[in-house]
């Protein structure tokens, strides 16, 4: 039972971290750990298990991607390109090297969360500023990123698309939020098919980060990010060390 209701916390937190800010994975991922998941399993089980999650917040972000579908659709397509180098390239890699790779993984997803405000101040631009084409590289490479290892996913997606986006950033967001679900329902189909999900974890956290993802979406205009942002980073960067010290 205690297991239970501690998966079902980890989930719903990553989801409200996930629409707040990003980074939900951080607190889902070493939960997942803490249980005795080895590094690749708990990976796997964990990028399953917050798709709702994703889901919930494209739901969410309803009204600000009103006048954005061509947009998101050519970036999407980008994102799933990546996505699939990503997921690939997780599934072909040895355990060993992947769970050795972890804490620095984590540790990028911290800081790039902690770096956060400082790149949204380099938005600025004009609503009908030409897109850069750097967009899309960014997106693959964030794609990639993210179905490689879902940790700070969102932060990443959004800091490509706010330098190269001039738009109002709770509309950058809601694309970042489906370029998120898009990435992530390419890592459930390969992970799924191919990888070694722990189903039980998953269908507990499930149905928690959907919630989650609701409810984030709910208080991204609500609740200062600071205070939210500087739990998970702590959170984040304690992980990393005690996983490269483990």
């Amino acid at each position: 039972m205690t297991d239970l209701l501690f998966l079902v916390g980890a989930g719903l937190l990553a989801g409200v971290v996930n629409a707040l800010a990003g980074g939900g994975t951080l607190i889902s991922f070493p939960a997942l750990l803490a249980l005795g998941y080895p590094g690749l399993t708990a990976t796997v089980t964990n990028a399953v298990a917050l798709w709702p999650g994703y889901l919930g917040g494209v739901l969410g972000y309803r009204a600000e991607l009103r006048g954005q579908r061509r947009r998101a659709t050519l970036l999407s397509v980008t994102a799933v390109l990546g996505a699939c180098v990503g997921s690939s390239l997780l599934l072909l890699t040895p355990g060993k090297l992947f769970e050795s790779m972890v804490p620095w993984l984590v540790a990028f997803a911290s800081l790039a969360l902690l770096a956060q405000p400082w790149l949204r101040q380099l938005i600025g631009g004009q609503e009908d500023g030409r897109t850069s084409r750097l967009v899309y590289a960014g997106t693959f490479l964030g794609g990639c990123y993210g179905a490689y290892f879902n940790g700070g996913m969102g932060v990443v997606l959004l800091t490509v698309l706010g330098l190269f986006l001039h738009d109002n950033l709770h509309r950058v967001n809601a694309v970042r939020a489906v370029l998120s679900l898009v990435v992530s329902s390419v890592s459930v189909v390969a992970f799924s098919l191919f990888g070694p999900v722990e189903w039980t974890a998953a269908a507990i956290i499930a149905p928690a980060s959907l919630a989650g993802g609701f409810l984030g979406t709910r208080l991204a205009k609500l609740m200062p990010a600071k205070v939210l942002r500087g739990v998970v980073v702590a959170f984040g960067l304690g992980v990393a060390v005690a996983l490269a010290l483990h």
